[in-house]
């Protein structure tokens, strides 16, 4: 048998989480002296303590380790708990990605010249216009591209003719923000008549007055141009009139810096 002393420098864990591994179950000693309480183990222990390294290395928690030991030469048991880790960290890493990407622009804005802060918002009104439409739920904001690719390919067959000028925009539908299952419907102006097809809608448009900012660069900026059409919106005597859209004059399909993207983003107004 090996004292714990001895345990601990072979197995590369301290005595103290030795003493708390005994505690929670997840690696008992193999004998404990009655009279001085020493803790001795087992050479067999040692893949074990192996083990649990290894699966703490890979992000796994003690109680999650200790569901895993017991079928870990179970290879297909094994690889459902190493699948789902594995999906549970690349969530991560993408949001992590995202909060860097964050950052980064927060970072960027402070050093410019404080007039990039500022946004102006005008009133505008759009005329009736012809649309191809793709309206669905879908499972968060960022996937607003599926929408986009569903109305590109199937109209391809169709071969239609740009509006002039030829709007492409996303309208958010629900009256809330909502971190899931989002109402977006994406918009393309064309001329001519076209056939529905299997998801995409055609039709006409109504005129419509808005109040619009315009901004160049990522999206992190949404925030800033909100609040700043909030308060035009205010200031002016308007209330707000129906969903919000953006206009995309540069985005990700045109350039993949988003520093290079051009976005208009309206709300529809009436006065107060």
């Amino acid at each position: 048998m090996l004292k714990i002393g001895d345990f601990s420098k072979l197995s590369r864990v301290s005595i103290r989480m030795l003493r708390h591994y005994d505690e929670i179950g997840l690696l008992k000693p193999v004998w404990i002296d009655p009279e001085s309480g020493y803790r001795y183990y087992s050479a067999d222990q040692l893949p074990v303590a192996g083990r649990i390294n290894a699966l703490k290395d890979m992000g796994f928690g003690l109680a999650v380790i200790a569901e895993i030991l017991p079928c870990y030469e179970d290879r297909e048991a094994l690889g459902r708990h190493l699948r789902c880790k594995q999906a549970e960290l690349q969530t991560l890493s993408e949001q992590t990605a995202y909060r860097l990407r964050l950052l980064e622009t927060a970072q960027t804005r402070l050093r410019k010249e404080d007039k990039t802060m500022n946004y102006d918002v005008t009133l505008k009104t759009f005329p009736s216009r012809y649309s191809a439409t793709v309206r669905m739920v879908i499972p968060s904001y960022e996937e607003e591209g599926m929408l986009w690719n569903i109305l590109m390919e199937e109209t391809a067959p169709l071969h239609m003719t740009d509006g002039d000028p030829c709007y492409c925009c996303a309208v958010f539908h629900d009256k809330e923000y909502r971190e899931t299952e989002v109402d977006v419907e994406v918009r393309k102006d064309v001329k001519g008549s076209y056939r529905d097809t299997e998801h995409v809608r055609f039709r006409a448009l109504p005129e419509l007055t808005v109040a619009c900012a315009t901004c160049k660069g990522s999206y992190a900026q949404m925030d800033g141009i909100n609040a700043a059409v909030a308060a035009w919106v205010a200031d002016n005597g308007f209330t707000f009139d129906g969903p919000m859209f953006n206009i995309y004059h540069v985005s990700p399909h045109e350039t993949t810096n988003p520093d290079e993207y051009v976005t208009e983003v309206c709300y529809p107004v009436r006065k107060a």
